[in-house]
């Protein structure tokens, strides 16, 4: 089955992927007790957007997901994780 996207249908989904990448390099870093639920909180959150096809939604959970991102990746900077 071949799937074809316009232009700006591709470029949003790479975002996504790469946010999805970046999440759970970020996760791996958490303390042990806690990186399984972080992992599997970045994927259910992954999970419950995905049918979404409003552009301008995922675009803005897109830059929702980076300043949580951020924010997760500061705290475990603080930690020293």
């Amino acid at each position: 089955m071949v799937v074809s996207f316009d232009l700006q249908t591709f470029i949003l989904r790479a975002r996504v992927l790469k946010l999805y990448r970046q999440a759970l390099r970020v996760a791996k870093r958490a303390p042990p007790h806690t990186k399984g639920e972080l992992m599997q909180t970045v994927r259910q959150e992954m999970e419950k957007n995905k049918d979404c096809n409003d552009k301008q939604k995922i675009r803005y959970l897109i830059s929702e997901g980076i300043e949580r991102l951020k924010g997760l990746d500061e705290m475990l900077d603080m930690q020293g994780h």
